[in-house]
């Protein structure tokens, strides 16, 4: 060992100093690993509970295991669950996905000016149809729903091909959360998008409970769209039991009430031909239809039956959005739909 005369001390060997060295800068890594997996297992764990906090029930209120399975095993035609479940869709969480928004950086605001243009649609369909005289392209005022399945949105993008207002599934039956709800719900009004929820209604659990939990997760903002109750057959459901025309009824009614009453605005009824045939003709006069009608003008599925909304593709395409997306008009001119945005938006 050497001394320092002037001090008094012994220096250590240079191999110790190294030792020492290193040790230092891994005790420094390693803390610093620690610490950046402590804050990724508590941003993790805050976005999933923010998802959903409850446990959910054992209902299946849309194509859940069975789907799945039939796609994995390459069983499935996906055209035909198109046509037959309309807006449902299964429940289960796509981790990819959910992580590819998670990462994304959110917009900025859209200016007044931008938020109160209404941009041409610029749609193409996967299987377009002849719709006659009166076309989707006679109603200037075009939007689209959405749910997990179109994955990561550019609302941005979407906008500027034409979504002037988007409908966003929020929750079905009475646990279960759309997992890209929250993200879709804000990212389309940072996009300058007129935005509204909907439910999926399962059958076999009471309105009431349903009703709470749609309050629960979809906000009650000022400009939002008129909440929407998604009313339809679901062959996937474990739900078999086949209800009355008037249960079914009751259980809308129950529902929408309870929706009223807590966000100030009457609740529009999505529904296709065939449940609209069994249970809703000449049913809630005083409340807006969105009706699906993909093969024919609305005016000859569903006669005398006045609409607010049109769905008139479940095989659109835009730049935007991933896959197969719906597309909808709203019934009426320029003037007319900001009329009805400044009666009907919260």
């Amino acid at each position: 060992m050497t001394a320092y005369p002037l001090q008094g001390i012994i220096a250590p060997s240079r191999c110790l100093v190294t030792r020492v060295q290193v040790a230092m800068r891994i005790s420094v890594i390693a803390f610093i690993l620690l610490a950046s997996l402590a804050v990724a297992g508590c941003s993790a764990r805050s976005g999933v509970d923010a998802l959903e906090s409850v446990n959910t029930s054992p209902e299946v209120t849309s194509s859940i295991a069975t789907v799945d399975a039939a796609v994995a095993a390459g069983n499935v035609n996906v055209e035909q669950i198109i046509q037959m479940t309309a807006l449902a869709e299964p429940e289960h969480l796509n981790a990819p996905a959910l992580e590819q928004v998670a990462m994304r950086v959110p917009p900025a605001p859209a200016t007044r000016s931008q938020s109160n243009k209404i941009y041409k649609q610029r749609f193409s369909d996967a299987h377009p149809v002849n719709f006659g005289k009166v076309t989707p392209q006679h109603h200037p005022v075009h939007g689209v729903d959405v749910s997990r399945w179109q994955g990561e949105i550019d609302w941005q993008e979407l906008r500027r091909q034409g979504a002037n207002f988007a409908y966003i599934k929020a929750t079905d039956g009475g646990d279960h959360v759309d997992p890209m709800f929250r993200k879709n719900w804000e990212a389309a009004h940072q996009a300058g998008i007129k935005r509204g929820a909907y439910h999926f209604f399962y059958w076999c659990r009471t309105a009431a409970e349903q009703a709470d939990w749609f309050i629960r997760n979809v906000p009650k903002v000022k400009g939002a769209l008129p909440p929407v109750l998604d009313v339809e057959y679901n062959h996937q459901s474990n739900c078999k039991r086949r209800w009355s025309t008037k249960d079914v009824r009751e259980k809308m009614q129950v529902f929408m009430d309870r929706l009223e009453r807590h966000y100030g605005q009457r609740p529009i009824i999505y529904t296709p031909p065939d449940f609209y045939a069994d249970h809703l003709k000449g049913a809630f006069p005083n409340h807006p239809f969105w009706l699906r009608s993909v093969a024919a003008h609305p005016s000859k599925v569903y006669p005398g039956r006045d609409w607010v909304f049109w769905q008139y593709s479940g095989t659109g395409l835009s730049q935007g959005a991933n896959g197969h997306i719906d597309l909808n008009v709203f019934r009426g001119d320029e003037k007319a739909w900001w009329r009805w945005v400044n009666q009907a938006a919260g």
